[in-house]
């Protein structure tokens, strides 16, 4: 950047943005880090006022601050956007979202393929990994407690970017053909995002390496596209591409995640689990209510996320929620099989598979107790389990409130049971088991896992 080259002599070891860098990234050089600094600066310096421009501020105590600023704008636009396209229903969605998926996959696919081919991984950067001695660190560690708690807190955020292509089961009820069509949803995206979460980020790591990773630009995601693009060509041209590519990847998510979160939100209703008014679809079969509460609570979470700190505090309790839903889930499997195994569904899954699911719920509460803790917020974990308990008044407004305490004849009939009658209980206590057992676990890690010191 022109501007930096300008202006790099002013910056030395003594600046007092320099200093605060190597502080906060403990273990970079100081050329490193009035590189970043520099960098940085000349962003700000050369980028329209927009970027900084904020509304208002909205301070809630006990939870944070609410930024209505050009990144809220930017981020209701986009999904006001996705929910015009979500409203046609779930064809027309899917229609946009394999194009979309076409122009962007190819690409990073090459991203992922262009350094293995041309001999750009450093073996060093793959290999004889440790965890550094502390987050963001740029000295390596070892595998001692505070390494394991480091690594489970990167499993912890991992989880949260990859079990998103379940979602892909939650349009089952509008395929044309549930009983072959939900297998091949979500086993071809399995298959796409095991590809995907190996290939570019093995080959991201091995060029820019340890180093790299922690750069500024890398960290907070503003540079994370002129990295792809200096990783397959040169070209200032190609650069471009590739962030005009990683914006419509991020639209892509998304849409993605607003339909599986509004579908969720109306199978609830529907099984008498929330409110019924989430129930109600429109003509092509989208589920508006829900759509229009699951946009309200978003644009909620993006003035909450809409800075660096409330980002990551978001980021953290948000997969405290989203990890607990995912233990239920898992065990559900099992119950599902003891209580009600003889009703035709529209995929049956294996029963080994069914018991592996079991296993990495217990794995996955794991993850959530050592490693919520590692996002910079200790108390991430209570915060999170608060947040999560919401769900119990207004379960409890449903079912008591509006269903007098039975649940609707739709709930049984998706079970093969008599409408008013739940049936044989075969799981007997297991169920409570399993969540105790699940409890211990995620209490138990977040007592035994420390931060390094």
């Amino acid at each position: 950047m022109d501007w930096v080259a300008a202006n790099m002599a002013s910056y030395t070891a003594e600046t007092a943005s320099v200093v605060q860098y190597m502080a906060d990234n403990g273990g970079a050089a100081v050329a490193d880090a009035i590189s970043a600094v520099a960098t940085a600066d000349g962003v700000a310096a050369l980028t329209p006022a927009f970027r900084v421009w904020e509304a208002y501020a909205l301070t809630i105590p006990g939870l944070g601050t609410l930024h209505f600023n050009s990144t809220f704008v930017i981020g209701t636009v986009l999904m006001l956007i996705i929910f015009a396209i979500q409203h046609r229903g779930i064809a027309s969605t899917a229609k946009s979202q394999k194009y979309m998926a076409m122009i962007v996959l190819a690409p990073l696919l090459l991203v992922g393929l262009v350094p293995l081919l041309t001999g750009s991984i450093e073996g060093m950067n793959v290999t004889n990994i440790v965890p550094p001695t502390a987050a963001y660190s740029g000295i390596d560690g070892s595998w001692n407690l505070g390494g394991w708690t480091l690594f489970l807190g990167a499993m912890y955020i991992a989880a949260w970017s990859t079990y998103g292509f379940e979602t892909a089961v939650c349009y089952t009820a509008e395929l044309k053909n549930p009983k072959k069509d939900t297998f091949k949803a979500i086993f071809y995206s399995g298959i796409l995002c095991c590809i995907f979460y190996f290939l570019i980020p093995f080959s991201f790591q091995g060029v820019i390496g340890p180093v790299g990773m922690l750069d500024a630009g890398i960290v907070d995601g503003t540079g994370v596209a002129a990295a792809m693009g200096g990783m397959v060509s040169s070209s200032k041209i190609i650069t471009q591409i590739l962030v005009i590519l990683i914006i419509m990847a991020l639209f892509l998510a998304i849409m993605t995640a607003m339909a599986g979160s509004s579908r969720t939100l109306y199978q609830g209703a529907r099984d008498g689990w929330l409110p019924r008014f989430l129930s109600k679809t429109n003509e092509h079969g989208a589920p508006t209510n829900a759509m229009w509460t699951d946009l309200g609570f978003n644009m909620f979470l993006l003035a909450l996320a809409s800075d660096a700190g409330g980002y990551f505090y978001v980021l953290a309790i948000s997969n405290v929620g989203y990890l607990t839903f995912n233990f239920l889930n898992l065990n559900a499997g099992w119950i599902h099989r003891i209580d009600s195994g003889h009703i035709e569904r529209p995929w049956k899954a294996p029963t080994a598979l069914i018991g592996i699911n079991t296993v990495l719920a217990f794995v996955n509460a794991l993850f959530l107790g050592a490693g919520a803790k590692v996002w910079g917020y200790e108390n991430a974990l209570w915060s999170g389990i608060v947040f999560a308990a919401l769900i119990i008044p207004v379960f409890w407004f449903r079912h008591y409130y509006q269903d007098g305490g039975k649940f609707p004849a739709a709930a049984f009939e998706d079970l093969g049971l008599d409408d008013g009658d739940l049936g044989e209980r075969k799981a007997g206590n297991l169920p409570y088991i399993a969540l105790a057992a699940g409890a211990v676990v995620v209490l138990w890690a977040n007592w035994f896992f420390v931060l390094p010191t």
